[in-house]
């Protein structure tokens, strides 16, 4: 995930420091609130209230904060959703549209089709997660370029997240805003998100993630703030292009064809993804993000 948004806080906010503090926590509690109540009507007047601003001016400082308005947002996180329904689950396409905000499948194919480059029906069965699922079943290795790097220890500020992992975003979106206020967010800074649990073993409500962006100076930190460390080490790295909801298939084939045919061994350190690009100004199919599988060392 880039910055491009974060810079765009840093370049709007010219406030003192305690202003600018105020409003990055009240549109924090308005980005919680959004992820909190996606089923249900997202009444404009009701996030002014959340965010302690007049109806009149709070969605101006949310636009241009954040790069979008609160619909796009809103619409960007159903459809994110939506993707996961079709990918890992078998969900009836009129149920998902529905919890998606869409009054018809038509209507839902449309605005799918317009962010994913293919129709749902489509989508279910030839999205990235497919083309993982088909290597696996192959348990085919050589499908997908595996590069082992040796990656040096990253110092990062950081926002815990419990749940969801489809859900990280809520994490993120207070972490950029605190570095922007900071001055921290420049070109070369890079974003990261650290899982310490299995999916497929804990339940969703406790599963443990942190936000994390690399930063090349010392900063002092307050909560929810904190100062964390990207485990270095030798790792095998694998490049996903696509929607972030389709990436649990990329998971299973990098541990269940590609670890057990490698001849490596896991290191004891949580994996953890690097975002190559922003979701709010790139398609979900052109998203890229690396994950890093710590592996132990070889002598």
């Amino acid at each position: 995930m880039s910055i491009a948004s974060a810079h765009i806080t840093a370049s709007l906010v010219k406030a003192s420091r305690d202003e600018r503090v105020d409003y990055n926590d009240r549109l924090n509690r308005v980005t919680a609130y959004i992820y909190d109540h996606l089923d249900d009507d997202i009444d404009l007047n009701r996030l002014a209230e959340v965010a302690c601003l007049s109806p009149y001016h709070w969605h101006r400082v949310y636009h241009a904060m954040h790069g979008e308005t609160i619909a796009t947002t809103v619409r960007r996180l159903w459809l994110h959703r939506a993707a996961g329904y079709l990918a890992y689950s078998a969900m009836p396409m009129d149920e998902i549209a529905a919890k998606s905000g869409y009054s018809s499948v038509a209507a839902f194919t449309r605005a799918f089709h317009t962010d994913y480059g293919l129709p749902p029906a489509q989508y279910r069965k030839e999205g990235a997660h497919a083309v993982f699922r088909a290597s696996q079943s192959d348990a085919d290795v050589s499908s997908y370029e595996i590069t082992i790097r040796q990656v040096a220890p990253m110092t990062a500020v950081a926002i815990d997240h419990t749940g969801s992992y489809m859900q990280v975003g809520r994490a993120f979106d207070p972490l950029f805003g605190w570095c922007a206020m900071k001055g921290l967010l420049s070109a070369e800074a890079r974003a990261f998100g650290i899982f310490y649990d299995d999916p497929m073993a804990v339940p969703e409500a406790e599963l443990r993630s942190r936000a994390c962006v690399v930063v090349k100076t010392a900063v002092t930190v307050e909560a929810p703030v904190l100062q964390a460390e990207i485990p270095g080490g030798r790792c095998a790295v694998l490049r996903h292009r696509g929607p972030y909801a389709t990436m649990r298939a990329a998971y299973q084939w990098l541990y269940g064809t590609w670890l057990t045919q490698s001849g490596e061994e896991p290191a004891d350190a949580p994996v953890f993804e690097e975002y190559l690009n922003n979701p709010r100004d790139t398609a979900p199919s052109d998203l890229l993000t690396d994950i890093y599988l710590p592996l132990v060392a070889r002598s």
